[in-house]
């Protein structure tokens, strides 16, 4: 282990950035979302003494069979897990779980292998090493075992685990005051990595890691099991014949848990890695898929027109008092007939008549040529002006709170229209539409739409068509309501409405 360091060669990144580790690392994995590190332990050791070192802020944490068990269930531990700068496989458990993927763990890392080798080490490059957990006295007698041993280590300090909230600072000032490069907490999963995690930013030692029952093995307080035992991945016999009543539910439930939770690993990595094959291997569960996927689609498509067809017909019935005062006020106004009606593309290219209450005059459609070259709407596709001298005052108000827009109701009860959809365009529009534009007609017109609740004719039209394909892709019930929703606040502030 005396190899020297140079860590003037050495590439380093900030802590908590997995995919720029402080050090290049030969192999990572990933399993149950989490990037694992599958090297050497002597690559291991030479990585640890280098971030140290370098005076590199590292978070290190080993990962077995349990830990996974735990982090299924503890979502805080789980990110502390997903942010750490390394994470070690430690146990026979994360190698079946390799295997399962098709993989092989070069070397099992765990805590217990891995401290003579870097007690050693540090002693060579003059790094300090401070031990914070177990029960009292446990860490400062590993510690004089470990200096026994190796002369020339130097142990920084020492302290038990056994500390309330309100000592914590002091406990943190201690270590800091230690001068130490390396610290090594015994704590138990999980508590010993959200500790870690939750003081980081006030620790000053480089390397931090959690490493469970380590001190208890180093103080002579448990024995470890047989080199034959541990060469064979069934250390955690000999851990449970030591501590049955205590480790029996980890070791007899857990193992079997996280076995379950690996196979499903696999499994769905395997999904992820070729979709298709995996199909095309089980043709019965290709064509479930099939049929569930149809089947899903007609129930959002059942689902959205009962929406539509009840809430139309209701809002007709509760707004028909706003229909009359509407249709006085225009009749009152101006000329012409209360109704305005066009021709409006819709799915598939199929047109229908389109409905809303006059709010320009009579002779709007012949003055529009006058007024082509005033039009504020990017790319030349539709036709908008804030200020257009067309629009009556009733028809400025009744634009101005979305309430020239009521009668499309009825088109949302014949079926020609959907709450929620795309917004219709004229035949003379979707003429112009590119190729990619006109997949905006793959979905049912609506009154509401996601741009008409996100700013209105003040979005250019090119993110119109963008924000009506991300609905189109993701199109939902929930995500209807939601629109629906937010359409009511955005009637009332009438943002980009002229």
């Amino acid at each position: 282990m005396n190899e020297p360091i140079q860590p003037e060669n050495l590439n380093t990144h900030p802590v908590g950035h997995r995919s720029s580790a402080v050090v290049a690392a030969p192999s990572i994995v990933n399993l149950f979302g989490l990037e694992i590190s599958n090297i050497s332990v002597h690559e291991a050791i030479h990585w640890i003494a280098k971030c140290a070192l370098l005076r590199q802020k590292t978070l290190l944490n080993f990962v077995n069979a349990h830990c996974i068990n735990v982090a299924s269930k503890d979502v805080d531990y789980y990110r502390v897990l997903r942010t750490s700068t390394r994470l070690f496989p430690d146990g026979s458990g994360i190698s079946k779980a390799m295997q399962l993927r098709g993989m092989q763990l070069r070397e099992n890392l765990n805590g217990t292998d891995l401290f003579p080798p870097l007690c050693e080490l540090a002693a060579i490059h003059g790094l300090s090493i401070y031990l914070l957990g177990a029960a009292p006295g446990v860490a400062a007698q590993a510690a004089t075992n470990m200096q026994q041993r190796y002369p020339n280590l130097h142990i920084a300090g020492s302290r038990d685990g056994f500390f309330s909230a309100a000592e914590e600072a002091q406990v943190i000032t201690d270590i800091n005051r230690s001068g130490a490069d390396i610290l090594l907490v015994a704590m138990g999963v999980p508590r010993q990595e959200k500790w870690l995690a939750d003081n980081l930013d006030k620790l000053h030692t480089s390397v931090n890691m959690g490493v469970g029952g380590l001190f208890d093995f180093f103080a002579e307080k448990v024995s470890r099991a047989p080199l034959w035992l541990r060469s064979v991945g069934m250390e955690w016999t000999w851990r449970l014949l030591q501590e049955p009543r205590r480790m029996w539910r980890r070791y007899l439930l857990g193992n079997p848990a996280f076995m379950a939770r690996a196979w499903r690993d696999a499994r769905s990595w395997r999904r992820r890695a070729n979709p298709a094959t995996a199909l095309q291997s089980r043709p019965f569960l290709a064509k479930y898929r099939r049929i569930q996927l149809r089947s899903s689609a007609r129930a959002v498509r059942l689902a959205k027109r009962i929406l539509d067809i009840a809430v139309s017909a209701s809002a007709l019935l509760v707004t028909s008092p706003l229909f009359a005062a509407t249709a006085l006020a225009i009749r009152v106004e101006s000329a012409g007939p209360v109704f305005f009606s066009q021709t409006r593309v819709g799915l598939h290219g199929r047109v229908f008549r389109f409905w809303k209450f006059r709010s320009m005059y009579s002779d709007a459609e012949a003055r529009k040529a006058e007024l082509v070259e005033q039009n504020e709407m990017d790319g030349g596709v539709l036709f908008k002006i804030k200020q257009d001298p067309r629009i009556t005052r009733v028809g400025r108000f009744i634009r101005r709170f979305s309430i020239d827009e009521l009668p499309q109701l009825w088109n949302v009860l014949r079926g020609d229209m959907s709450l929620v959809g795309p917004r219709p365009a004229l035949p003379n529009e979707v003429a112009q539409y590119t190729l990619s534009e006109r997949r905006r007609l793959l979905a049912q017109p609506g009154i509401t739409c996601t741009w008409q609740v996100s700013g209105r004719s003040e979005i250019p039209f090119e993110k119109q068509v963008l924000m009506d394909m991300e609905y189109i892709h993701s199109a939902h019930l929930a995500t209807d309501i939601k629109l629906l929703l937010k359409t009511v606040p955005a009637v009332f502030y009438g943002r980009g409405a002229y």
